[in-house]
């Protein structure tokens, strides 16, 4: 779906789930642009940030629709998988391949990136980049899994809790 409505919630690659609270009229470099007015979810309501993205350049950016019930399923197989994924590579050449997998937009990406960090963390210490790695995946997995499967943020919270057995 590249058209979203008033309304509608939305994933934007590397910063999370969106609402769109307006399609405006915006004069960009003298051409008049629709675009979409998202708001992120996240933090209180007074201090949300807000976005605008051209309406043209949906595809382009990776916005995308939330996740399905079934798709959410599918993460949670991910995050459940226990195979070890993480070859024996620097720290920083293990975060620059996160930073791709989340710049993709993609919610299973994002799932194995946390996935990875968290078998990792069981044997080593993360790097200070790895731990802020692994707190914007699971961060950006708790709000969209919370939607797409009508739980609670705390309930998915503790679904992943179990899982990691943290």
């Amino acid at each position: 779906m590249d058209t979203f409505k008033v309304g509608d919630k939305a994933v934007y690659p590397g910063h999370g789930v969106t609402e769109v609270i307006a399609i405006e009229e915006m004069e960009i470099s003298g051409q008049q642009l629709s675009v979409y007015v998202l708001e992120l979810l996240d933090g209180s309501q007074r201090e949300r940030t807000k976005m605008y993205i051209p309406t043209s350049n949906v595809q382009s950016v990776g916005m995308r629709e939330i996740i399905s019930e079934d798709e959410a399923e599918q993460v949670f197989k991910i995050l459940r998988k226990k195979e070890k994924v993480v070859e024996s590579t620097t720290w920083n050449r293990r975060y620059r391949e996160y930073v791709e997998k989340i710049k993709t937009g993609s919610v299973f990406e994002v799932a194995k990136v946390m996935r990875d960090l968290y078998l990792l963390k069981a044997d080593k210490d993360l790097s200070f980049g790895e731990r802020k790695m692994l707190d914007a995946a699971r961060s950006l997995l708790i709000k969209e899994l919370a939607i797409a499967k009508n739980m609670t943020e705390d309930e998915v919270d503790n679904e992943l809790r179990t899982i990691f057995k943290v």
